[in-house]
């Protein structure tokens, strides 16, 4: 018997970091960094008797993330004891939502342009579209990956382990708000599960739930994998493989390749095959590139699931739910769809200009109020964010407005200056923070416009340089640029070389 073709089925399960003022269930701070264990109390230790308590800017925080991914909110919830053994986790179980999570039923729509469209990573032999996930794909521009549930939960501490001899907790982290975003096994290849990350930490950072950032480990994701076979016209499905605490798009490409390759060997050697019941956690060795046992699961009864005995199951106003719904407001895919239809954007220039919220309101501003929105974009991003990634600053650290650019475009737009002045005016903006318009003024830039006054300026030049004008008429057609030269120089550089060249050319044509 011989494989036939398989398929990738991946879920993920996201665990983000909520940028709440206070831990989850206490009134240490949330933070990162620091010196370790200084930002602990009795609660988030799970020291005898500490009673904890939910922050309600902990729950509007998982309203907000579950509208930005198209969830329902329950109106009622409450939370669970998941209890397990590790050293980092002080009380010896996780306050977590088992069966009444916050957040159900949503989904994110991935770009279908963002990965290959011929041949799979990882070695599949056909597009996935065949079979896993077809009915997910939105007008042929989109994959569409549904999220089973957004659960609230608390984090854990940190185990550190140095040079292989210590190991050492720190508990600050312990007590920090998560949620937990589960997905349907609708992935269908380790790049499609690489941009659904990405896609989710694009969203949530744009609503402000969470920084989401990888290497401080604001956001982690578990991917499940596994594949379907076919074998002699049967299909078979392997064991599900839960890969731990991957903490980058591209561990979570690698990982999931590996891992399909490998299942895909057992398959072929040892005949594994799926069992509801049983799930093998892999660690991920990025120094060796491939996936490591950890350990087994048989159940969820292993976890003990009971409700939080010092919680009370609690409601959640319709005011909650409509706050956070207003805090989502336009997210980046709609953004960069209206964009391109309204200011006429290419598909790289709205994706670049809606990279943060506030990136994408800043060119909104300015766009509006210019006479061309694709000059303020050119701007923007040739000579703003070219600064701007040369300092290691985002759009909100700059004292500019975007006023500032839309003078400056309507100006280049105008033929008030040429663009060699605009790298000038652009220059002295950014020192002293003045308006272009102020800038033109004081340094003489505006440029001559005026019909009459430049054919002045081309007749002074015709007349005082009779040796060019008789080169020109022996056939000698380079002389035109040195004349236009000429001319600029003559007008201290503010003639319009556009009107002026036309100019020139006319008059020498006719001598």
């Amino acid at each position: 018997m011989a494989v036939e073709k398989y398929e990738i089925v991946i879920g993920c399960e996201i665990h983000t970091q909520l940028m709440t003022k206070t831990k989850a269930f206490c009134a240490c701070e949330n933070r990162y960094g620091g010196m370790p264990d200084t930002r602990v109390c009795p609660v988030c230790l799970g020291l005898p008797g500490a009673m904890p308590r939910v922050s309600k800017g902990y729950v509007e925080l998982g309203a907000v993330a579950g509208q930005a991914l198209n969830c329902n909110i329950a109106r009622f919830t409450k939370f669970d004891r998941k209890h397990y053994f590790y050293p980092d986790l002080a009380k010896g179980y996780q306050i977590t939502q088992y069966d009444l999570p916050l957040c159900t039923d949503g989904f994110v729509d991935l770009p279908l342009i963002h990965y290959p469209k011929d041949e799979q990573p990882g070695g599949a032999k056909f597009r996935p579209q065949n079979f896993i996930g077809k009915d997910c794909i939105i007008d042929n521009k989109y994959r569409r990956v549904r999220v089973e549930r957004i659960h609230l939960e608390e984090d854990v501490g940190k185990s550190l382990h140095l040079e292989g001899k210590h190991s050492y907790i720190d508990y600050n982290r312990s007590g920090t708000p998560l949620i937990e975003i589960v997905t349907k096994p609708d992935m269908t290849s380790p790049d499609e599960a690489a941009l659904f990350m990405q896609t989710v930490q694009e969203i949530l950072r744009y609503v402000k739930v969470t920084k989401g950032n990888l290497e401080e480990g604001n956001m982690r994701c578990d991917a499940n994998i596994n594949l379907n076979v076919w074998e002699d016209g049967k299909l078979y499905h392997t064991p599900i493989s839960e890969i731990k605490n991957l903490n980058s798009f591209k561990a979570i490409r690698e990982a999931c390749t590996y891992e399909a390759q490998r299942q895909l060997k057992e398959f072929e050697t040892d005949r594994q095959e799926f069992n509801p019941g049983f799930k093998v956690t892999m660690g991920w060795d990025e120094a060796k590139g491939q996936t490591v046992v950890q350990r087994t699961k048989n159940s969820f009864v292993d976890y003990r699931f009971v409700v939080e005995p010092d919680i009370k199951p609690f409601t959640v106003s319709e005011e909650l739910v409509a706050n956070a719904k207003k805090a989502v407001g336009e997210l980046p895919e709609a953004k960069r769809t209206r964009f391109k239809k309204e200011f006429g954007l290419s598909d790289f220039d709205a994706e670049t200009l809606t990279s943060t919220r506030e990136l994408s309101l800043w060119f909104e501003e300015a766009a509006k109020n210019a006479k061309s929105a694709k000059r303020v974009a050119n701007l923007m991003l040739t000579e703003l964010l070219a600064v701007l990634n040369e300092k290691n600053q985002t759009i909100s650290d700059i004292k500019l407005t975007p006023q500032h650019i839309t003078q400056l475009a309507d100006a280049l737009e105008g033929n008030k200056i040429t663009s060699k002045q605009g790298k000038l005016v652009f220059e002295k903006m950014l020192q002293s923070n003045a308006l272009p318009d102020d800038i033109i003024k004081a340094e003489g830039m505006e440029q001559v416009s005026d019909a009459g006054a430049i054919e002045k300026l081309v007749d002074q030049v015709i007349n005082d340089n009779p040796k060019a004008v008789a080169d020109f008429k022996g056939g000698k057609t380079n002389v035109v640029g040195w004349l236009m030269g000429q001319v600029m120089k003559l007008s201290h550089g503010k003639a319009n070389p556009k009107e002026a060249t036309t100019m020139l050319n006319d008059k020498l044509s006719k001598l």
